[in-house]
C-alpha cells in the first residue's frame, strides 16, 4: 500500500511540477527558518542551566528607592555570604562573587619567559566551585582556596601560560591597575562553556580582593555578588520575607532590602521596573518562538491552498477510486500519505539549508550554535514533519475525499462557496503576517536609527581607549603629553571605566549639602577622570568650568551634571559646599545632561571627580580620516612606554553599539524573517494567480474577442487579490500598533510611531501583490483567444 502511495504521489508530482516546486520551496524555506529558530531558543533556554545544583542555586538581590525610583540591582556586601550561611538555616552553601569581566577589565599575567598575557579574572570564596559546576582538571574542590594567595586557572590559560595543563604548585605574578599579586596554582579547570553568563579565565580568592579593595569588607559598601544553595524543600517565599530586613541588623543604611531569585532566570528574565520582574530576553524568545511558527504556517498555508486550487486535475482519479470501492479513509490516508512525503522532501531540503545558513545565522546572533545530527535530534525532526504534513494536508485531504462519485463522472463538480472562503480567509491570514512583520521591521529600523542618531550629550565620534596599565600607571602624565603633541591627536585625558556603559558599579549615595531633604534617596554615578576630559569628548558646560591646571589642584573639586543639581534642589551651585565621604568639596562646574547608560534608562544624576591616578583607561580624540595613522602612532607610543604590553584599544562608538547589540540583531532577524514570510507568502499567491489564469483561460479568451484590453484582463485577474490585500491591513495594523507601543514602553527615551510606517507597509504590500500576481496575469492576457477557445 505504502508503495501504491509513493508510485501515485511521484506520478503527481511529474504532472505539477511547478506547483510541486512552489510547495517544496515554500515548505524548505519554512522549516529551515523554524530549524534555526528553534536552534536558537534551545540555546538561549540552556544559558546557566548546566549547574548541577540548579533548582537550589539563588542570587541575592537587593530592593532600593533612589532617583524617584525603585530600582533593583544584584549587587550586595562583601560580608553577606559569610553572614548568610552562619545565620540562616535554610542556606545550606554561600559564596561572594566578583567580575572584572563584566566591568570590561583584565590582569596581566606573566609567563615563565616575561611575556604579559591578559586574562579576565573573577573572586570567589571556598565555596565557589562546590556551588557552581565548573569542573576541575586538577585540584580538589572542596581545598583549592585553603591559601588566600591560591588562583585556579582553565585549561587554555594553562597552555598559554605554561605550555601545559599539568601546573599544580606553579606561581603566576597577576597585576591590575598597579596592584600585583603573587599566586600559586591551586586548581585547573575545564574552559567555562559559551553558555554561562560568568565569562572568565581565572579565579583568585576574596581575601585577595578585599586586600584590593578594602571597602568591601564594610557594611555600607556594595559591589560583590552573593549566591546561595538552599536547602530542599525552602518554602522560597517564606524566606524572601526573612531576609527582608536582613541587612538592617548590620548595618545602618536601612535602605536596601533584600530577596533571592532563581540564579539560572537572571539571564532570560533580568529586567525590573519599578521593583518588579517585567521580562527580559525572553520577551525575545517568545517573540521569535511566535515568528518561525508563523512562518510555518504560511508555508503550510500555502500547501493547503495550492493543493485545494489544484484539486481539479485529480477529480477523475479520485471518482474512479471511489467508484470501484476505495473508502473516504482510504483517500483520506492516501492523500495525508503523500503530503507528509512532501514535507520529508522538503524537510531534507531544510536540513542542508540549516548546514548552509547556520555560519552566517551564528556571526547575526552573536552564538557559536551547531545542528547535532544524533538519534534524538533526527527522531524530533521526522516528528515535526510528519505532524506539520499532518497539518499541511489535513484540510487538502478531507476536502478532496468528499467529491461525490457522480459529480466527478459527470463533470459538475463545483468549488463551493465555502472552499473559497476558506482559500481567501488563509490568504488573507498570510499578509496579515507578513504586513504585521513588515511593521515591526520599520518601527525596530527607525528606532535603531534614533538611537545612532540621537544627541547624546557628548560626542563619541573618532575617540579611542587605550588601557591604562603596566609601567604606565606611573608615566600617565607624560604619555599624555607625548599623545598630544601627535598631529592626529587633537585631544587627550583619561577616564575611570567608560562615560556610558550599563551596569556601572561606580556610584554613591554619600553625599550631604546644605539644604537637603532627608527623606530623599539620591545615588550619583561617578566619574572619575583626569584634565580635559570633559573638552576631549566635548561635553558642554551649562556653568562654571571644568578641571583646570590654572587652578592648583583640583582634588577637592566636584562637577555636576544638571539632573544632579536639579535633584539636589541647589540654585547657583557654583562655589557651593558638599560633604562627600566625610570630605568638604566644593561645586566648580556644571554640565549639561548626557547620557551615562543606555537610553533604556533615564538620565541619572552624575558628578565628576578630579583623580587621575584612580582612571583605568586613555582617552584620545582623533582628527577626523586620520584613525588609522593615529593608531600606528599610539602603538608605536605606547610600546616605548610599556615595553611587553600587548596594544589593545577600542573606538568609543564600537562601544556605544555595544549597549544597543540586542536591539541590532532583532533588527537584523526581524528583516530576514520578515522577508521570509514574504517570500513564502508570494509563492502562495503565485501559485494560486498560476491556477487561476488557467481556470479562467475561456473566459480570458472570450473577453479579449469581446474587444478587453491587456490592461483590462491584468486588472481583472489582480484585483480579488489586492481586495485580500486591503483586508489584511485593516487586521494587521492594528494589532501591530499595539504591538510595537509595547516594545517602545521599554525605552526612556523613543522615536514616535508615526503614520509613515504604516504608509510604507501599505504600499510595499500592495506593490508586493501586484508585482507578484501581475506576471501570471499579463502572461495570461497575451495568450492567443484561438489558443484558450479552439476546444469549444
Amino acid at each position: 500500500m505504502i508503495k501504491n502511495y509513493i508510485k501515485i504521489a511521484w506520478r503527481n508530482v511529474l504532472k505539477s511540477k511547478g506547483t510541486f516546486a512552489i510547495n517544496i520551496i515554500g515548505l524548505s524555506t519554512g522549516l529551515a527558518c523554524f530549524i534555526l529558530i528553534g536552534l536558537w531558543v534551545k540555546d538561549e533556554l540552556s544559558v546557566d542551566k548546566f549547574h548541577e545544583n540548579d533548582k537550589q542555586l539563588y542570587q541575592v538581590m537587593e530592593v532600593m528607592e533612589a532617583n524617584g525610583d525603585i530600582s533593583v540591582n544584584p549587587d550586595t556586601q562583601g560580608l553577606l555570604a559569610e553572614t548568610m550561611a552562619k545565620d540562616l538555616p535554610e542556606v545550606e552553601k554561600a559564596t561572594t562573587f566578583f567580575s572584572l569581566v563584566s566591568e570590561g577589565y583584565e590582569f596581566n599575567l606573566k609567563t615563565p619567559d616575561n611575556k604579559i598575557v591578559k586574562a579576565g579574572a573573577i573572586f570567589a570564596d571556598k565555596p565557589f566551585f562546590e556551588i557552581f559546576t565548573y569542573p576541575l582538571i586538577q585540584g580538589n574542590t572542596s581545598q583549592v582556596f585553603n591559601q588566600k594567595e591560591s588562583v585556579v586557572i582553565s585549561e587554555s590559560l594553562a597552555q598559554k601560560i605554561f605550555g601545559s595543563s599539568d601546573v599544580l604548585g606553579e606561581t603566576i605574578d597577576c597585576t591590575f591597575f598597579g596592584m600585583s599579586v603573587l599566586a600559586k596554582v591551586t586548581g585547573v579547570m575545564h574552559d567555562v562553556p559559551e553558555n554561562s553568563t560568568m565569562q572568565f579565565d581565572f579565579v583568585l580568592t576574596k581575601g585577595t580582593l578585599f586586600d584590593m579593595v578594602p571597602n568591601f569588607k564594610e557594611w555600607s559598601n556594595e559591589g560583590t555578588n552573593t549566591f546561595l544553595t538552599l536547602k530542599e524543600g525552602t518554602n522560597i517565599e517564606a524566606f524572601n520575607a526573612k531576609i527582608k530586613n536582613f541587612v538592617h541588623a548590620y548595618s545602618n543604611d536601612t535602605r536596601f532590602l533584600s530577596f533571592v531569585r532563581p540564579y539560572s532566570d537572571a539571564y532570560l528574565y533580568g529586567t525590573y521596573e519599578n521593583g518588579v520582574r517585567s521580562g527580559g530576553r525572553i520577551n525575545y524568545v517568545k517573540l521569535f518562538s511566535i515568528i518561525g511558527l508563523f512562518i510555518l504556517i504560511i508555508a503550510c498555508i500555502n500547501f493547503m491552498n495550492l493543493s485545494t486550487a489544484t484539486a481539479s486535475k485529480r477529480e477523475k482519479e479520485i471518482g474512479i477510486k471511489k467508484a470501484v470501492g476505495s473508502s473516504r479513509s482510504s483517500l483520506i490516508i492516501q492523500f495525508l500519505s503523500e503530503s507528509v512525503m512532501t514535507v520529508l522532501f522538503a524537510l531534507a531540503v531544510a536540513v542542508v539549508l540549516v548546514i548552509v545558513l547556520l555560519p552566517n545565522f551564528n556571526d547575526i546572533t552573536g552564538k557559536s550554535i551547531s545542528l547535532n545530527i544524533d538519534a534524538l535530534t533526527v527522531i524530533y525532526l521526522l516528528l515535526g514533519a510528519i505532524v506539520t504534513g499532518i497539518i499541511s494536508g489535513y484540510y487538502p485531504a478531507f476536502y478532496l475525499s468528499s467529491i461525490t462519485t457522480i459529480g466527478i463522472l459527470k463533470g459538475k463538480v463545483k468549488t463551493s462557496f465555502s472552499e473559497i472562503l476558506a482559500r481567501k480567509g488563509l490568504v488573507v491570514f498570510q499578509f496579515s503576517i507578513s504586513l504585521f512583520l513588515i511593521v515591526a521591521v520599520l518601527a525596530v529600523y527607525n528606532q535603531v536609527q534614533f538611537i545612532q542618531n540621537m544627541n547624546l550629550g557628548y560626542d563619541r565620534k573618532n575617540v579611542i581607549y587605550i588601557e591604562r596599565d603596566g609601567p604606565l600607571m606611573e608615566k600617565s602624565e607624560a604619555f599624555l603629553s607625548r599623545a598630544k603633541e601627535l598631529p592626529e591627536i587633537t585631544n587627550a585625558s583619561s577616564i575611570q571605566g567608560a562615560i556610558a556603559q550599563s551596569g556601572d558599579n561606580s556610584n554613591t549615595s554619600g553625599l550631604d549639602w546644605q539644604g537637603r531633604d532627608p527623606e530623599a534617596s539620591l545615588v550619583f554615578s561617578i566619574k572619575t577622570v583626569d584634565y580635559d576630559l570633559i573638552e576631549t569628548l566635548d561635553i558642554e558646560m551649562a556653568e562654571g568650568r571644568s578641571f583646570s591646571r590654572d587652578f592648583g589642584t583640583e582634588n577637592e573639586s566636584l562637577i555636576f551634571n544638571e539632573t544632579a543639581i536639579k535633584a539636589m534642589g541647589i540654585e547657583n551651585p557654583i562655589g557651593k559646599k558638599i560633604n562627600m565621604w566625610g570630605e568638604e568639596k566644593i561645586i566648580v562646574g556644571v554640565t549639561k545632561d548626557f547620557f551615562s547608560s543606555s537610553i533604556h534608562e533615564t538620565i541619572q544624576p552624575v558628578l565628576f571627580r578630579y583623580s587621575p591616578q584612580r582612571t583605568s583607561q586613555f582617552v584620545f580624540r582623533v582628527a577626523k580620516g586620520q584613525e588609522a595613522m593615529a593608531i600606528e602612532s599610539l602603538k608605536d607610543l605606547y610600546a616605548e612606554f610599556n615595553p611587553g604590553y600587548p596594544f589593545n584599544y577600542s573606538f568609543m562608538d564600537d562601544n556605544y553599539q555595544t549597549l544597543y547589540a540586542s536591539e541590532k540583531r532583532v533588527a537584523t532577524l526581524s528583516k530576514y524573517f520578515a522577508g521570509l514570510a514574504i517570500l513564502i507568502s508570494c509563492l502562495g499567491l503565485f501559485g494560486l494567480a498560476m491556477f487561476n489564469a488557467k481556470q479562467r483561460a475561456k473566459e480570458i479568451g472570450v473577453r479579449k474577442v469581446l474587444g478587453a484590453s491587456v490592461g483590462r484582463v491584468v486588472l481583472l485577474l489582480s484585483s480579488d487579490f489586492v481586495k485580500l490585500t486591503l483586508v489584511a491591513v485593516l487586521i494587521a495594523f492594528p494589532l501591530s500598533w499595539y504591538a510595537i507601543n509595547k516594545w517602545l514602553d521599554g525605552y526612556a527615551y523613543k522615536a514616535d510611531l508615526d503614520y509613515s510606517v504604516f504608509i510604507y507597509s501599505f504600499i510595499g504590500i500592495v506593490l508586493i501583490t501586484v508585482i507578484t500576481v501581475s506576471y501570471q496575469a499579463i502572461k495570461a492576457a497575451l495568450v492567443n483567444p484561438v489558443e484558450s477557445l479552439k476546444s469549444e
